[in-house]
């Protein structure tokens, strides 16, 4: 008679530990997920705040030596047009 009990409890017993392994994997897979996201929201920013200081400087560069305007050319009639 304990044979039966002691069956019920093993396959309840593995069915928990199966569910313990599959959370802990789950929880993994979370965190991983979560730290990349940082990561990745880190970086972000870093590489925004270096584009808005080179755009800046390129403003600053240019207010110092600003770029002439090329000059047009001046449109002239052609001989053969009537």
């Amino acid at each position: 008679m304990a044979e039966p009990n002691q069956n019920i409890m093993e396959k309840a017993e593995a069915r928990f530990m199966e569910k313990q392994k599959k959370t802990a994997e789950r929880n993994q897979a979370t965190a991983e997920y979560i730290s990349e996201a940082k990561a990745r929201t880190i970086k972000t920013e870093k590489l925004r705040a270096l584009r808005l200081a080179k755009e800046e400087a390129d403003r600053a560069a240019e207010a110092l030596n600003p770029v002439a305007p090329k000059k047009k050319r001046a449109a002239g009639k052609k001989a053969g047009a009537a």
